[in-house]
């Protein structure tokens, strides 16, 4: 445990809450936690790009909520998160001392209509956005192959380590297959953490990772040369292109690949529905909620405490080290992101479940 009022670690299993606690806040009176203990619950292993990211943010709410209460990151994993996110539905703690951080492999399953989501989130308030880059990579002999195409590695057999066919990883496997790469998913890894690890031990030939995971768990790699990045899946300007991942300016995107692979084509329904399922996936990729039940005066004060976070002077300076420059959103924005995290065409749908179908036998429907 943390000597900086956060907590992260163990897994647990949290009871279901109390009802509204009258010494959390009052009428009129604002959000108070002085004394308390919030319960940032994420859905995933703690190995993952979604721990880093929450136990960023836990020591800077614990000094920027009212009260300064202690803030302690657990970990529910299980079924690609859809476990923690059906259990998160059923909680009614209304007094500001359980959040919970949703990922893309939260959202996907709940976009295609995958009969195990219990969790509705349209229930869900959501207090803080954050956008999230990815970057597929390589080890050192396979990478020699790569010169900016993929046409020199369709007759390599590549393994990897993924969450599950309707988790955030199909956008991993749908541009790998765009690409005219045989990628085998290994399903049912807990977080993308244990598919780094598969790929460190020698049991995957390539990975990748959101931005505070490879930030911090392959820069190194990279660095010793034991891995080489291959592309990012990009970021959005502000007209909805692909462009650069900022946080990577020099490594290019899937886009950018994908124009120079002979197999592949950057229009078309492939195309289409691998950008809708990106951009759903990523820009917006994680995010904070508090239950349905949290009243107004729960939601402000947490509002509040992200923008003071945001706005501090040293902000930018501690997230480029572990988030990167993706933009983080509370408020408005943030509610604006969680529309386009949680909405794709039809057409994308339905392309995803028939291409879900004919590759891995995944029935949605």
């Amino acid at each position: 445990m943390s000597v900086f009022k956060t907590t992260c670690g163990v897994a647990f299993g949290l009871a279901a809450a109390a009802a509204v606690s009258t010494q959390a806040f009052a009428a009129g009176d604002g959000l108070n936690l002085e004394g308390k203990t919030v319960e940032f619950v994420i859905p995933f292993s703690e190995s993952g790009g979604s721990a880093r990211w929450a136990n960023f943010y836990a020591p800077l709410l614990s000094e920027a909520l009212p009260g300064n209460p202690t803030v302690v990151v657990r970990y529910r994993p299980g079924a690609g998160s859809t476990k923690g996110a059906n259990w998160f539905q059923e909680q009614d703690t209304a007094d500001g001392t359980l959040i919970f951080g949703s990922s893309g492999s939260t959202q996907f399953p709940y976009l295609l209509g995958d009969p195990r989501v219990r969790y509705e989130y349209n229930d869900w308030q959501v207090v803080l956005a954050s956008g999230v880059g990815g970057v597929s990579y390589l080890p050192p002999d396979i990478a020699k192959r790569f010169d900016g195409d993929a046409d020199d590695l369709g007759d390599i057999d590549f393994i990897w380590g993924s969450q599950g066919a309707t988790r955030l990883d199909l956008v991993a496997n749908l541009a790998w297959k765009m690409l005219g790469m045989k990628v085998v998913p290994v399903f049912g890894i807990e977080g993308r953490g244990d598919g780094r690890l598969m790929f460190e031990r020698g049991e995957a030939n390539i990975d990748y990772q959101t931005s505070p995971a490879y930030l911090r768990s392959v820069v190194p790699m990279v660095e010793q040369g034991l891995a080489v990045p291959m592309m990012t899946w990009g970021s959005l300007d502000d007209d909805g292109n692909i462009v650069r991942d900022p946080t990577f300016p020099d490594i290019p995107t899937f886009k950018e690949v994908c124009e120079k692979t002979a197999a592949c084509e950057t229009k078309g329904d492939a195309w289409d529905a691998w950008k809708a399922f990106f951009i759903a996936g990523f820009p917006a990729q994680k995010m904070v909620f508090l239950p349905k039940t949290a009243p107004k005066e729960v939601v402000d004060g947490y509002e509040a405490a992200f923008k003071k976070i945001l706005a501090r002077s040293d902000f930018q300076q501690m997230a480029e080290k572990t988030l990167g420059k993706d933009p983080q959103m509370t408020g408005k924005a943030a509610n604006n992101a969680k529309k386009l995290a949680t909405t794709v065409p039809p057409s994308a749908k339905q392309f995803v479940i028939d291409w879900l179908k004919a590759d891995y036998d995944v029935s949605l429907q």
